[in-house]
């Protein structure tokens, strides 16, 4: 407590944004909502921009506060980002600095993802150690290794990487983990370096697909993505394009358990169901009715559902960004279910706050143990603690009996675009204050 205290001072300091979430436990949601565009595909797309100078357009970039921390820092390295209408336009001309600076990378960890393209550009990068939720280690010594393979030369003073090169040069490179931003960052790099880079042990999220085939459409020549060994072969020179941004699954799990935890029927649009099947076969196996088209995924009331178990992992398997709500979903489950969480080994912060509420959880390190209370939580004021942890809060808000009023919701605004609208739109009452 002493911890969010002090982490409350400081961003009161900062100016951010201080705004609650207040939820009122009600019925059942029913209709149709349409997901935004992926921010976790959004944001490297967006950093891929410095690879070529010219103006790139985007559609179905997701309005999030996050979006607005990559503009502004793309505009302080002398990029020009705009909205015209429901373009994001990003005009990337010779870069007035190679430096991302504190201010703003402490902001947003994926500011990170700017050093590849500025390395493999410019022969030069200095970029400060990256921030983001406290859900814990999140090392970038895999994105530095992979840049070395490269021929590289990194160093690391007074809290920033410096990485510096005459020229890229390809090389054979095995992740020691799996990691999302490390296969990013070091994919963006290879595209402009000299001969064939094979990437090794590659994550294989849908968003690493939606950024290869963006950088292929800038004259990239990648193959491989989607697996976990992505083959790039260099080239002199990359163009700017047009592209539509994918899905956002993270979003539309979201909202299909929003749909179940309150008994409701729900129809998603504008999503990849194949994205989320661990989430569907889950949802399944617990009671739930799922139907799913091409782009949609409608859920269907179900009175009583059984507490299933999960262990989050990589892609193809049960996403992380996705257990904290499944997590509130099973705490009104009939049952008890055990989360084991094997991604980040600090994201059951969540759990004292769902507590609060009435849930029965007990945290494990990385297994929590949930002992479901169908009908038996109640409203109260709950603090979150990460983007993911507000969306759970709010999802047992729409349940729990009376208000539930959820503290530093400005965790929301980073990855949703507009979710309290997309609730009411559903007969949710939810406002902000």
């Amino acid at each position: 407590m002493l911890l969010w205290i002090f982490q409350d001072a400081i961003e009161l300091f900062v100016g951010l944004s201080m705004d609650k979430m207040v939820v009122t436990g009600g019925g059942p949601l029913r209709g149709t909502v349409k997901a935004s565009g992926a921010k976790n595909a959004a944001l490297p797309i967006l950093f891929s921009t410095l690879l070529a100078e010219g103006q790139h357009i985007f559609r179905n970039v997701p309005k999030l506060k996050d979006i607005e921390s990559t503009a502004e820092l793309l505009q302080s390295l002398g990029c020009e980002t705009s909205w015209d209408g429901d373009l994001f336009k990003v005009n990337v001309s010779a870069l007035q600095s190679y430096e991302a600076s504190y201010d703003l990378v402490r902001k947003m960890r994926a500011s990170f993802l700017c050093m590849g393209p500025m390395l493999a550009k410019y022969g030069e990068a200095v970029v400060s150690q990256p921030g983001g939720c406290a859900i814990g280690s999140r090392p970038i010594d895999l994105h530095l290794e992979g840049f070395k393979a490269l021929g590289a030369e990194i160093t690391q003073r007074e809290g920033y990487v410096h990485a510096a090169t005459k020229k890229l040069q390809g090389g054979t490179f095995l992740f020691e983990t799996v990691t999302v931003g490390g296969t990013e960052n070091v994919m963006m790099a290879a595209t402009l370096a000299e001969g064939i880079t094979v990437l090794e042990n590659a994550a294989k999220e849908p968003e690493i697909v939606d950024l290869a085939e963006y950088l292929i459409k800038m004259g990239a020549k990648i193959s491989g993505h989607g697996t976990s060994v992505i083959r790039i072969e260099g080239v002199r020179k990359l163009f700017p394009a047009e592209h539509t941004i994918m899905a956002d699954r993270i979003e539309a799990g979201t909202l299909l358990i929003a749909g179940a935890i309150t008994k409701g029927q729900v129809t998603v649009t504008n999503c990849i169901p194949s994205h989320l099947e661990a989430l569907i076969i889950k949802l399944r196996e617990s009671g739930f009715k799922i139907e799913t088209t091409s782009d949609t995924m409608t859920v269907f009331p179900t009175e009583k559902w059984e507490a299933v178990d999960i262990t989050t992992a990589p892609h193809p398997l049960f996403p992380t960004d996705l257990q904290a709500q499944f997590m509130a979903l099973m705490a009104v489950a009939h049952g008890t279910s055990v989360i084991s969480e094997t991604v980040f080994e600090n994201r059951f912060m969540h759990v004292t706050e769902l507590c609060r509420l009435g849930a029965d959880i007990t945290p494990k390190t990385r297994v929590a143990v949930v002992r479901g209370v169908p009908g038996q939580l109640t409203g109260a004021p709950v603090m979150a603690t990460d983007l993911r942890a507000s969306a759970s809060l709010v999802l047992a808000g729409l349940v729990a009996s009376g208000e539930t009023v959820v503290n530093r919701i400005y965790h929301l605004d980073r990855g949703y675009e507009k979710l309290e609208d997309k609730l009411s739109s559903l007969g949710a009452k939810i406002r902000r204050s």
